[in-house]
C-alpha cells in the first residue's frame, strides 16, 4: 500500500501494522455505513470543483472509521482503530515534527471516551499534514528551471494532496476558527486558478503566482495549529 505524504508526485511503501480482526472491521464499517446514510453534507464537502472529494489513501480511511466510531459513542473500537491502522504510524513517523505529542494525547482522549478532544487532536494532525505540504510545494515551485506547464502539473498535485487532508477537518476548524477557514479556502482558490492547464484558448497564467497562495495556507494553518495546540476549558 502506497501513500502519497511530503513530496507530491512520489510515494513511499507503507508495511500496515497487524490486520485488525474481521469482526472489528466488520463493526466499522457498519458504523460508517450507518453514520454517512444519515450525514448531511458540510460546506467542505460542497466546496472544490462542485462536490470534488480527493480519493482516500491509508491515512484518510483509517480517520473515518474512527471519526465514524467516536461518533457512534465506541470508543473501544475507535480506540483498536487507532491502535492498528495508518493514523498512528503516520504520527509516529512524524514525532519529530511539530506538533509534538499528538499520538499519546488522541490514545488519552480514547481511553477517557472524549469525543471533543479526539476531534481536536485529529484537527490539528490534518492541519499539520496540509500545511507541510504547502511548505513543500512552496519549496518545489520556488526551484529554477521547468517548464509553466510542468509547474502547473506540480501545483496541482500539491493542491489536490493538501485538499485530501484538510478537506477532512475544515468544519472542525470552521467550527472552532472560521476566518482560518475562510483565509484557507479562499488561498486554495486562488491557487487552483493559478494551476490550470494552459490551453490554447487561454492565456498562459504565471504558474508561480501559486506560491503566494500557498504560503498563505501555511501561514493560516500553523497559527491555528498553534493556538489550537493548547485546550479550551470546558465548563465542568
Amino acid at each position: 500500500m502506497t501513500r502519497m505524504i511530503g513530496r507530491a508526485g512520489t510515494t513511499s511503501t507503507f508495511l500496515g501494522p497487524p490486520a485488525v480482526s474481521a469482526g472489528l472491521m466488520a463493526l466499522a464499517t457498519t458504523i460508517l455505513a450507518t453514520t454517512l446514510a444519515t450525514a448531511i453534507i458540510t460546506p467542505a464537502a460542497a466546496h472544490h470543483v462542485g462536490a470534488y472529494v480527493p480519493k482516500d489513501n491509508a491515512i484518510t480511511t483509517n480517520f473515518k472509521h474512527v471519526k465514524f466510531a467516536v461518533q457512534a459513542k465506541k470508543f473501544d473500537v475507535a480506540l483498536q482503530l487507532f491502535e492498528t491502522g495508518a493514523l498512528r504510524a503516520e504520527m509516529r513517523a512524524r514525532a519529530s515534527t511539530p506538533p509534538a505529542g499528538l499520538e499519546e494525547a488522541t490514545r488519552a482522549a480514547l481511553r477517557a471516551n472524549d469525543g471533543v478532544e479526539v476531534e481536536r487532536q485529529l484537527m490539528i494532525f490534518f492541519a499539520a499534514l496540509a500545511r507541510d505540504l504547502a511548505l513543500e510545494a512552496d519549496r518545489q515551485l520556488a526551484e529554477p528551471g521547468g517548464t509553466p506547464e510542468r509547474r502547473a502539473a506540480t501545483g496541482r498535485k500539491f493542491l489536490e494532496a493538501i485538499w485530501r487532508y484538510y478537506n477532512l477537518v475544515d468544519f472542525a476548524i470552521a467550527m472552532r476558527d472560521n476566518k482560518t477557514s475562510v483565509a484557507v479556502r479562499l488561498a486554495f482558490d486562488e491557487a487552483e486558478t493559478y494551476a490550470k492547464p494552459v490551453t490554447a484558448a487561454a492565456a498562459p497564467v504565471d504558474p508561480t503566482k501559486i506560491r503566494q497562495p500557498l504560503q498563505r495556507i501555511a501561514q493560516a494553518l500553523s497559527a491555528l495549529i498553534e493556538t489550537s495546540s493548547t485546550p479550551a476549558r470546558r465548563d465542568s
